[in-house]
């Protein structure tokens, strides 16, 4: 009988993985150890609230059950039976949950593997088509038609810079010298984002193949996989797959039996979001300190150890194998005419199913955001999304019909980035939100050059003075002039980019600006010191639960009567807005 799979996905605030805990046990317990396989996985291919299991091959899904459930969903499996209580795919026919279909709008092309495989068996890779590019390349192609087909395919660097990734290659393979490098960052620092971990938990052996053809297109013989020490997971697997593929003969001396030979090692990053710039991670490779350098030279000319060097992220390089296999044109059929391809976002926020979402470039906001990940939570209004992290901005609810792709997004004031896309609703203060990037970026420059290390503080020193009501009309343009400097004069794309969220904001948002200066009100209730709860005495019936409710105990009153807020005593925690059922507390 042939082994059947069984890969669990469970949210991230399940720490202790009940239902993968279970499954081994249950598993164990009835010594089905040699039919059953149980698999943790980053991603199964749906956004929903999860837990989510896929029983591979017969490809069906079960998700929203408890861990009580597991047993039944084994049991029914032993007998070649399915619960249709919770079943969401069967066969490929997908049965939607919620009521509307949620893949129809994807397309997989990073995301093709995972949750469909071990991500711990380079056999089940093979099987599904792996190192097949590799051994195009080698074999039916050379290098000048490797990098026709790259630039055919219109791959544009999905880390966030947007370049063309074929002129990359081809710019490093034309640089003379024995020696060169090919590096992957797997430095994935905004905040909300974890679309590489995913991958490389899910499917290390396509970046591994990318890698391995990148090297071959521009004789280089070394790549460097530079990993933030977080992802302990992805860690383990990036090993286990490089000494699978160096046991199978598909990494090391004479690949494939070929004259190509090739070699990958791990660097481990401590977390220092600045190395995710190209030159700043160069400089952490070779054991310095992380801080970026003057372009140029750029790395293609004098990178690693003052080598040619080309660097790509984790999502491009799982590209790769798929644009060799299936031609440049095929990929380039795919998106729109300057942004090709899909692109993978890590949606997180306000929306009720975040997840992991893979679409063509040119998808709407509104699609990604309610037809995929089914709208906003509990039926709240959309207000913006922020997508390219700390290094992007802020989208408002007029472009939610906008194609999503690299000129479109900039001419709006925001940016690609890496993929991180974090939706908000009403209830979200912009000015709060603003203060928190900037905290996020002050926190993280290197320090290296003026206009980041010092104008980034005084903007956000600017930010918590208009939320503690000490703002005056001046500091708009005070922060508008700062950010200027900054765009201009900073050394690398974390200092040129921190101010992004707040110009973006003041372009959209600046009226909620305003009132927290003017009129020292925050009508979201986020920033504390222009808050006032007050009881409305025609709506109060006093029943007393806000003052249960009360953390200082400074609501009053007698029962059927209206209370009253000590607003002297009031921390502002917003307790009694939250349970009051007669909307008789005002927020203000």
């Amino acid at each position: 009988m042939n082994k059947q799979y069984i890969f669990v996905w469970e949210p991230e605030t399940q720490k202790e993985r009940p239902i993968y805990n279970t499954l081994v046990k249950i598993i164990n317990e009835k010594s089905l150890t040699e039919r059953f396989e149980v698999i943790r996985s980053p991603f199964i291919g749906f956004t929903t609230d999860g837990p989510i299991v896929r029983i591979m091959p017969e490809n069906v899904i079960y998700t929203r059950f408890k861990p009580e459930d597991v047993e039944a969903i084994i049991d029914a499996h032993l007998k070649w039976k399915r619960l249709d209580k919770f079943i969401l795919s069967y066969d490929n026919k997908h049965l939607p949950i919620p009521e509307k279909d949620t893949t129809s709008k994807q397309f997989k092309i990073v995301l093709r593997n995972i949750g469909y495989m071990d991500p711990e068996s380079i056999d089940e890779y093979i099987m599904r088509g792996g190192y097949k590019a590799l051994e195009k390349a080698i074999f039916d192609l050379n290098p000048d038609k490797i990098i026709t087909e790259m630039k055919a395919s219109g791959v544009r660097g999905r880390g966030g810079a947007g370049f063309p990734a074929g002129l990359k290659w081809e710019l490093t393979k034309k640089e003379p010298g024995p020696q060169k490098y090919v590096i992957c960052n797997a430095d994935e620092g905004d905040p909300g984002a974890y679309m590489d971990r995913s991958v490389l938990e899910g499917d290390p052996h396509s970046v591994i193949e990318g890698m391995m053809i990148g090297g071959y297109t521009i004789g280089a013989d070394q790549g460097y996989i530079y990993i933030r020490a977080e992802y302990p997971l992805a860690i383990e697997r990036l090993e286990k797959a490089i000494a699978a593929a160096k046991e199978k003969g598909l990494l090391g001396r004479n690949i494939l039996g070929s004259d190509f030979s090739f070699e990958i090692e791990l660097r481990w990053g401590a977390g220092a979001f600045v190395c995710g710039e190209e030159t700043a991670l160069i400089a952490s490779i070779e054991g310095k300190r992380g801080n970026p350098r003057p372009r140029p030279p750029f790395p293609s000319v004098s990178g690693l150890w003052g080598k040619p060097t080309f660097i790509n992220n984790v999502e491009t390089w799982a590209n790769v194998p798929v644009i060799i296999e299936k031609g440049g044109a095929w990929f380039s059929s795919i998106g729109t005419e300057k942004s090709k391809g899909t692109k993978v976002f890590a949606v997180t926020g306000k929306v009720t199913n975040p997840g992991l979402v893979e679409v063509p470039m040119g998808t709407t906001i509104r699609e990604i955001v309610f037809d995929i990940c089914g709208g906003i939570q509990h039926n709240k209004k959309f207000k913006a999304v922020q997508t390219g992290g700390p290094s992007g901005g802020v989208i408002p609810e007029k472009y939610l019909d906008m194609p999503i792709d690299y000129e479109s997004l900039q001419s709006i004031g925001s940016i690609m980035g890496s993929g991180g896309m974090i939706v908000m609703d009403e209830d979200d203060c912009m000015v709060d939100v603003n203060k928190f990037y900037l905290q996020f970026s002050v926190d993280e420059s290197c320090g290296k050059c003026s206009p980041c290390r010092i104008g980034g503080k005084q903007i956000l020193q600017l930010l918590e003075k208009i939320t503690k009501g000490s703002g005056e009309k001046e500091d708009i343009e005070k922060i508008r002039s700062i950010s200027l400097a900054m765009q201009k004069a900073s050394l690398c794309a974390l200092g040129q980019t921190t101010p992004n969220p707040v110009i973006s904001a003041l372009q959209y948002f600046e009226d909620e600006y305003v009132m927290h200066i003017e009129d020292k009100k925050c009508l979201t209730g986020k920033c504390r010191d222009l808050v006032e709860y007050v009881i409305i005495t025609d709506k109060c019936i006093g029943c007393g639960l806000c003052a249960v409710r009360c953390p200082v105990k400074c609501i009053t009153g007698e029962k059927r009567k209206p209370y009253l807020i000590d607003q002297k005593a009031c921390i502002k925690c917003g307790e009694c807005y939250n349970v009051c059922k007669f909307s008789a507390v005002k927020r203000g």
